[in-house]
């Protein structure tokens, strides 16, 4: 039975796991490691410590579907929408610009619900908290280490982690890749940012007409979600969740500060965009080194769907 490790439990990762299991007929061993504690990746879903049923999503938030990719892979967007894991997106979003014939959908469930999907339909053993440090070739088997435990081997290994964690695994991979393909990757840049997400006790009114806002007056904030009312999720026994997204610039200058100088400098300017906002039970503020590809080289693997685009990480 061949064994297929794929490294990154976000939407390339799942949905690759998925495809492998749909379109392999011989027996498969298929084995998903990731990093972080949950799965997701940059399309992450976060639930209050209070009640998890009251979530935000701290990456993506909401997925637009291009004529192209509508035609072209129309069966993927049927499965979701046939199973409920994506609904088109009717709340209000000021500022969002719209082209012809896109269509934009979120996911009610959380943004993350669309990787457990494709996780569960591939079957795959999913391990967390897997970090790969070196990849050798050991008779005719890749062996792969990570921080912690005992190496294993595989007869083939998908990487769909963002480039520049690729280029620091050590092993024999690094004779894979010749110099031009180096330089092709290490092209590769990424925008960052931080996702800052509230959760608030039931019965909190957070009262303004959109469910989300651009902003572009502000030099921290670029963008504001009231999450649960962008998924069309209200209840009495659920409080709101809001999600705010910084813009580049502000990361660029505070890239390296601790989480929580950088949690206060952020609800200092929230006050001048929703001034007097309820004081909120939990915070999670999340930093996203490698969020958008603004400039590529050669791409192998970064992390971004080949059929669709994830759209919450702003510019």
């Amino acid at each position: 039975m061949a064994r297929v490790l794929i490294v990154g439990a976000g939407v390339t990762g799942s949905l690759c796991a998925a495809l492998l299991r749909r379109q392999t007929s011989r027996p498969l061993y298929l084995a998903v490691w990731d990093k972080a504690e949950d799965s997701g990746g940059r399309m992450t879903t976060t639930s209050s410590p209070h009640n998890p049923q009251c979530t935000a999503d701290l990456g993506a938030q909401y997925i637009t579907c291009t004529p192209h990719y509508a035609k072209k892979h129309q069966r993927f967007y049927d499965e979701l929408l046939a199973h409920g894991i994506l609904r088109p997106l009717t709340s209000p979003i000021e500022g969002m610009v719209m082209k012809e014939g896109d269509c934009n959908f979120v996911a009610p469930q959380g943004i993350s619900s669309i990787i457990k999907h494709y996780l569960k339909e591939s079957g795959a053993e999913v391990y967390f908290r897997h970090h790969v440090t070196q990849i050798n070739l050991r008779n005719d088997k890749w062996e792969v280490s990570k921080q912690t435990g005992p190496p294993e081997q595989f007869d083939l290994i998908v990487l769909t982690m963002p480039v520049p964690q690729i280029l620091q695994l050590q092993g024999d991979i690094t004779n894979l890749i010749s110099e031009c393909q180096r330089q092709q990757l290490e092209a590769v840049s990424y925008s960052s940012r931080y996702a800052l997400g509230l959760f608030y006790e039931a019965g909190t009114k957070i009262d303004v007409p959109w469910a989300g806002q651009y902003i572009t007056s502000n030099p921290c904030i670029r963008f504001v979600s009231i999450d649960n009312k962008k998924r069309n999720i209200e209840s009495s026994e659920i409080g709101p969740s809001l999600v705010i997204h910084t813009t580049v610039p502000f990361v660029v200058t505070y890239l390296e500060h601790s989480i929580e100088d950088v949690q206060e400098l952020i609800f200092q300017q929230l006050e001048n965009i929703l001034p007097g906002l309820p004081q909120p039970i939990a915070t999670k503020c999340q930093k996203w080194r490698h969020s958008q590809v603004p400039s590529a080289g050669v791409i192998l693997g970064c992390g971004k769907s080949p059929w669709m685009t994830a759209t919450g990480f702003p510019i």
